[in-house]
This record gives structure tokens, sequence and C-alpha cells, in this order.
């Protein structure tokens, strides 16, 4: 048994679009924690044993797993990327934004996470990161949880 949810802003009412944006979308580059939407979803489903599934359907956006205790690793993980993968480097895409199709492909557009006991599975320090390379936009996020009970 499968249960879904698509966080999704584009049929929204503007006013909680900018809501949003304003909370979470800050930056055209960041990393927004995003553990607390996966653990509130995973309670609704009220699902004891199993797994969520996380989908990000955006080539300048993914998904990662990560220290979530010290906001310092966000900022290293974010200098370096911006170090090694610069905005312009000489890249062919037209649009300007080659280095955020490089960020995202290199961390990925999906995770998966254990449920147990109707909690995340996660390490003690560990979140969940939605990663924004090229924004703000409007984003969505696919989740769909997998009953194993």
């Amino acid at each position: 048994m499968a249960k879904e949810r698509i966080v999704s802003l584009q049929n929204e009412e503007p006013s909680k679009i900018a809501k949003f944006r304003k909370k979470y979308l800050k930056k055209g580059f960041e990393l927004i924690d995003i553990t607390h939407l996966v653990s509130q979803f995973v309670y609704d489903s009220k699902v004891q044993t199993g797994i969520v599934y996380c989908f990000v359907p955006h080539t300048t956006a993914a998904l990662t797993i990560n220290e979530n205790a010290d906001p310092n690793v966000k900022r290293d993980i974010l200098y370096k990327l911006k170090k090694e993968i610069p905005r312009q480097d000489g890249y062919h895409h037209t649009e300007g934004n080659s280095d955020s199709h490089i960020k995202a492909s290199l961390f990925g557009f999906s995770e998966q996470i254990l449920i147990e006991n109707g909690q995340l599975v996660l390490g003690q320090w560990q979140g969940i990161y939605f990663c924004e390379f090229d924004g703000p936009r409007n984003r969505k996020l696919i989740m769909k949880v997998y009953s194993f009970d």
C-alpha cells in the first residue's frame, strides 16, 4: 500500500506561494532542512514500518541527507560547491545555469528513508535537505510512503 503527497506551489493561491517562498526559498543557492516536512508526512500516513520515497522533479534542484546539528556543515558544503563549480566557467548551455545542473546531478533527485515505529530512521545528526541551486523558484517535492505492515 502506497500513500502519496505532492508538495507543490504551482496550484496554490499567490499568498501561500509568497509565504512558502519567504519561509523556505530565501536564496537562489541554499540547502533547506525539510526533515520536519517528511516526518509530518510519515506521521500523517500512520505507517509504522515501511519506507518513504522523496523525489524532486527538477533538473536544478536536488535532495541529500547530511548533518543538521551544526549549521557550519551546510555553510561548508555551499562554500565548496561555489568554489569547485562556479556560476560562470565557460559552459556551453545558454541559459546560464549549467553549474546548477551539474550540482543537482552530483547530489541526486531522490532519497529513500526507512520508517520504524512510525518514525524516520535517521542517524542522530542527520537531516533531509532540499538543495536549491537555481532559485528561488516554485518547486515540487513528491513523497510516497510504502507500508511493510
